[in-house]
């Protein structure tokens, strides 16, 4: 079963989608398996990560900047250079466990959209095998 989800990002951040996640386990009454959590854009990615403490996500962001940011060689026309390689660092996906109709994540995990270029009306799906 795969479901689609939108929200309206903006220009750079985290957004928590766990939530959007069970709900899609959840419905698909898939005791014992995987959901893949896939976003199809090009600057932005799906990560997982400390969801208790907000200076976690910022000091993310801020390493990315400090490595991943724009430079006057870049070429892309669109002037968001930075936000592809963020994406590709991050990566566009995450496999998470299911057990007993619930997500494994650890204790003070959960799980992000992050934005590297917004604002945007985003997508991502879930898929649960």
């Amino acid at each position: 079963m795969i479901f689609e989800y939108s929200l309206n990002t903006q220009k750079q951040g985290f957004y928590n989608i766990t939530s959007y996640v069970k709900d899609a386990v959840s419905k698909s009454g898939i005791d014992s398996g995987i959901c893949v959590v896939y976003c199809p854009h090009t600057t932005s990615a799906i990560t997982i990560n400390e969801n208790t403490d907000k200076d976690v996500e910022r000091d993310i962001l801020t390493g990315l900047e400090d490595n991943f940011h724009n430079r006057d060689s870049f070429k892309h026309f669109e002037g968001n250079s930075d936000a592809h390689l963020k994406s590709s660092v991050i990566g566009v996906s995450e496999t998470i466990i299911i057990n007993n109709k619930s997500l494994v994540l650890g204790r003070w995990q959960g799980i992000y959209f992050c934005e590297f270029d917004g604002p945007r009306q985003r997508q991502f799906y879930v898929k649960v095998i």
